[in-house]
């Protein structure tokens, strides 16, 4: 998805894209179904994009918009229409290495059962051999069983050999398309999937070995009037800017993600509420001190703010309810001024 797309759809803008794009549909005698009205908010939101040109062909053309048309277009340009296409040809690949080294082995067993039979029949004539002609045939004849089984063991060997880089190859290609769709395209940090996916586990594993488990959250302040003032092209520089100064200080085992629009998360497991302050007001303080540039025109944008909130887990607290506690932290940031970092127990105190 185009990175303006992507800020639209999670802005204000979306209602009216949507309505656009419902208009538009009934115009064309489309029918509102899940996959169409994906591919006719990419059509409107990008026009210019591949999918939107593939589109107004299709309407100029005054081709029928099927069922059979929209998947083709999503398989061809919607990113996870990609995805299952890759994972499809990759276990087309492994599915045709497995039968190759099937084969191998069987083929090897084959011979390995020939070669025995082959020593039998070489333990009953040495018995019954009479003279060096006898014994030289039986010689030759188990030369060439072992040269036989022999060639069927190198075979093998290199299918083995073929198929596990092969194997390895289409592990590392999975993984990374297993990666870019957790990563955010316009930041780079975990999207929101990522980020879901992530919480869950770190609640689950701080149930089953015990220690301390933080959830801030992280809004960048009036983002929405930065937009409207500078344009999306400057408010994604914006947001990649953020991305940036949040991912120095999320190193491993902390974890930062795009939660959505101008929001941010992270999560910090096993450290204690001091250090997850220091490395909140960090980002703040650097985030804050730094004024900003437009790049195209190098106008003075002036400083952008973050409002932050925390809180640390309680015992079997679920994720959605960590979730709640720190979004409202993050609301007292925002209520108290914006610009600041505010810890939930301090709310739960006061209340």
């Amino acid at each position: 998805m185009p990175d303006q797309l992507e800020t639209t759809l999670r802005g204000p803008k979306a209602y009216g894209l949507a309505r656009q794009v419902i208009e538009a549909m009934e115009a064309a005698s489309v029918w509102p179904t899940p996959l169409n009205f994906e591919i006719w908010v990419h059509y409107l939101g990008a026009p210019e994009g591949p999918l939107g040109r593939e589109v107004r062909r299709i309407i100029a053309a005054s081709e029928p918009f099927t069922e059979a048309t929209a998947e083709l277009l999503a398989a061809e340009h919607l990113p996870r229409g990609r995805l299952t296409e890759e994972i499809r040809d990759a276990g087309q690949v492994l599915d045709r290495e497995l039968s190759s080294v099937s084969d191998a082995i069987s083929k090897a067993h084959r011979s390995q059962a020939s070669f025995g039979q082959a020593l039998d029949k070489v333990a009953t004539s040495i018995e019954t051999a009479s003279g060096d002609a006898g014994l030289k045939a039986i010689v030759s004849g188990l030369t060439s069983a072992t040269r036989l089984v022999r060639r069927e063991t190198e075979t093998l060997e290199k299918h083995l050999d073929t198929s596990t880089r092969e194997v390895a190859r289409l592990r590392e290609h999975l993984e990374q398309f297993r990666r870019d769709a957790m990563t955010d395209s316009l930041t780079n940090l975990a999207n929101r999937k990522a980020f879901d996916e992530h919480l869950e586990a770190a609640c689950a594993k701080a149930d089953a070995e015990g220690g301390a488990l933080i959830l801030a959250m992280l809004d960048i302040d009036h983002f929405k009037r930065f937009n409207d003032t500078w344009g999306h092209q400057t408010g994604d520089q914006v947001l990649r800017y953020v991305a940036s100064v949040m991912g120095r200080v999320a190193k491993a085992p902390r974890l930062a993600a795009r939660y959505g629009g101008e929001e941010f998360a992270m999560i910090f497991p096993k450290e204690n509420i001091d250090q997850v302050h220091r490395a909140l007001e960090t980002i703040r303080k650097e985030i804050a001190s730094r004024s900003l540039r437009r790049r195209s025109t190098d106008d003075e944008l002036g400083a952008v703010t973050l409002s932050v909130g925390f809180a640390e887990r309680r015992p079997d607290e679920t994720a959605s309810s960590l979730l709640e506690r720190a979004d409202t932290a993050l609301y007292a940031s925002k209520h108290a001024g914006r610009n600041c970092v505010t810890n939930a127990d301090g709310l739960d105190k006061a209340a």
